[in-house]
């Protein structure tokens, strides 16, 4: 029997997957990418009796693969926050799947966990671009504003490192991100000790000083569309940069284009309008 974690590069997938292993650790192996790699499963291969942790991918992406893990004697447990599609019903499998606006994976985790480890998930959530959530659990712990600075810039250079579309792009590779995450309890611990919080808050500002300098190709009251250039920066940059749009423009709705790594096309990020959190889906 061997364990298996699979989980999103992004800070949400990383702070989930952080609570879930400070309460139970396991000697796993650890499949993840870059964070718009979401058909994560096809790349797990299993034998009977595994058991495959699964956090902050959907479901419907991986539906086939989910079935084939179960067919073949594998439980699973599986924690997400997006789409779904069809449920399955099956005896080796668990899951915690909330599709609402106002929640993400670590927050989900959080709430299993009681809260144990419910600073991680404050930084999950921050970078989800979910900051009321993120304040309420600030409040809970009584933090002050400086420690609750700490706590979303932490998230918000951790979903930074996610993006891009090849993992050269980014700086460190979300499974050696969790690696350096693993010894701490306390994200504040993390902060202080190592240099990744440093390394990506001067990769963030330099991208995001860059990003603040593009003109959007259309704007008006209800949507602006920014089509960025190809650099690696651009990939790095797309998420957060809609996250920033999003909070700035709260009634609006944005979509950052990049082109696609392959030369073909384009690579889309969209933010449904803050006021109503809904539409994304469909844009």
């Amino acid at each position: 029997m061997q364990y298996i974690d699979v989980f999103n590069g992004d800070a949400d997938g990383l702070c989930a997957l952080h609570q879930l292993r400070l309460k139970t650790p396991v000697m796993s192996t650890l499949v993840t990418g870059v964070k718009r790699d979401i058909s994560l499963l096809k790349r797990v291969d299993v034998s009977a009796g595994d058991h495959i942790t699964v956090l902050d991918i959907s479901l419907d992406k991986n539906r086939n693969d989910l079935n084939r893990f179960l067919k073949g004697d594998c439980t699973v447990d599986y924690i997400d926050h997006h789409y779904m599609g069809e449920g399955i019903d099956h005896p080796n499998l668990t899951a915690m799947i909330d599709t609402g606006a106002s929640t993400c994976t670590s927050l989900l985790v959080n709430q299993r966990l009681g809260g144990e480890y419910s600073l991680w998930a404050a930084v999950g959530a921050f970078g989800d671009n979910l900051y009321e959530r993120a304040q309420l659990i600030i409040q809970q712990c009584s933090l002050s504003e400086q420690q609750s600075d700490q706590l979303c810039r932490l998230g918000t250079y951790l979903n930074y490192n996610g993006y891009g579309s090849l993992l050269t792009d980014l700086f460190y590779p979300p499974d050696e991100l969790y690696l350096m995450m693993k010894p701490y309890k306390d994200p504040f611990d993390f902060i202080a000790s190592e240099e990744v919080f440093s390394q990506l808050q001067d990769g963030y500002q330099d991208d995001m000083e860059k990003a603040e300098a593009l003109i959007p190709f259309m704007v008006n009251d209800d949507v602006a569309l920014y089509i960025l250039p190809d650099e690696k920066w651009t990939r790095r940059v797309s998420g957060v940069f809609g996250n920033q749009l999003a909070r700035g423009s709260a009634s609006r709705a944005h979509a950052i284009l990049t082109p696609h790594v392959s030369g073909a096309g384009y690579q889309v990020s969209v933010r449904a309008p803050l006021s109503t959190k809904s539409g994304a889906d469909v844009l």
